[in-house]
C-alpha cells in the first residue's frame, strides 16, 4: 500500500523571463511585462509530495520534520528573498520561468530522498498559474 504526504512551503524570489541571446524587443515580445530589465516578483507556494509505503517500525512514509527541514535548507534558504537571475546559481544559464524552476527543485530535493520514495513537485507562481513535475 502506497501513501503520499504532502508538505507545503513558500518564498519569495524576483526574476526576469529572458532569452539572453534574443534582443529586448524580441524577449517582449515573447515574454510581455515579465521581461521587465528591472525584474519582478512572487510569492510562490510549493507543495513537496512523496509517496511510498508505511514504514512498520514508525507508521510514517517519510517523518514529516526531516521533510521540513529539507526543503528549508535545501529551497527555502536558497531561494527566499533572491533575484533568480543573479543570486541563484541554477539559473546562470537557464531562463527562470515556472517550468524551469520546478524542475531544479526537483532535482535538488530528489538527490536528498531515498530512491524508494517517489517525489512530485507543485509549484504555484500565481494562486491561478502553477506547474507540478514528477521526473
Amino acid at each position: 500500500m502506497k501513501v503520499t504526504v504532502h508538505r507545503k512551503a513558500h518564498f519569495n524570489a524576483a526574476h526576469r523571463l529572458c532569452n539572453k541571446s534574443w534582443s529586448d524587443e524580441k524577449n517582449i515580445e515573447v515574454f510581455g511585462k515579465c521581461s521587465s530589465p528591472n525584474y519582478h516578483g512572487h510569492n510562490y507556494e510549493l507543495v513537496v509530495s512523496v509517496t511510498g509505503t508505511i514504514n512498520q517500525d514508525t507508521g510514517m512514509v517519510i517523518d514529516l520534520k526531516i521533510l521540513k527541514d529539507l526543503i528549508y535548507e535545501k529551497i527555502e534558504k536558497e531561494f527566499d528573498h533572491k533575484n533568480l537571475n543573479l543570486d541563484v546559481s541554477y539559473f546562470q544559464d537557464k531562463i527562470p520561468t515556472a517550468e524551469n524552476i520546478v524542475v531544479v527543485i526537483w532535482d535538488i530535493l530528489r538527490k536528498e530522498l531515498s530512491s524508494h520514495l517517489e517525489l512530485e513537485v507543485t509549484l504555484y507562481e500565481t494562486p491561478r498559474n502553477f506547474v507540478t513535475y514528477t521526473g
